[in-house]
């Protein structure tokens, strides 16, 4: 029926609730602290969750020694870092997607290898000899110019 993020409480219940007077939920409003809904006719209305935000700004204030300015930074990063959390789940999950369409690509692609061939590694010996000419030549008679035989003359 109503979730934590409904807003049903009028202002004079929100401030019994919160411990708080109705002028402080006004002023906190005004200044972005908790942001109420607000009825057809402009009234706050304030919701769970805007009554638990309401506490947290007192306890800061008072027994933290906090001032506003600072509580509403306070407020402002651990809702980023919220959204931050949030993304990052949803990064995690497209990623884990990728995976699975990747891990599925691979299998397929090995699935498909013709099972009658068979790789062979291969392997040789090439021998070089390098003359007085500065010529390099391969031991198949093949002759190759070689700049590093001339250096070394």
């Amino acid at each position: 029926m109503f979730d934590d993020g409904t807003p049903v409480f009028v202002i004079s219940v929100a401030a019994e609730l919160s411990g708080l007077h109705p002028q402080t939920l006004r002023t906190y409003d005004r200044l972005g602290l908790v942001s109420p809904g607000r009825a057809i006719g402009g009234g706050r209305r304030y919701s769970a969750r805007d009554i638990e935000h309401l506490r947290q700004v007192q306890r800061l204030s008072q027994e933290e020694g906090i001032n506003l300015a600072g509580i509403k930074r306070i407020l402002d990063l651990e809702n980023q870092v919220a959204a931050l959390q949030q993304r990052l789940l949803e990064v995690r999950h497209e990623l884990d997607g990728v995976r699975a369409a990747v891990r599925q690509q691979v299998a397929e692609a090995h699935a498909s290898h013709r099972r009658d061939l068979v790789p062979i590694r291969q392997t040789g010996v090439l021998a070089w000899q390098v003359t007085r000419t500065g010529t390099a030549s391969r031991a198949d008679g093949a002759v190759f110019p070689d700049s590093t035989a001339a250096q070394a003359e």
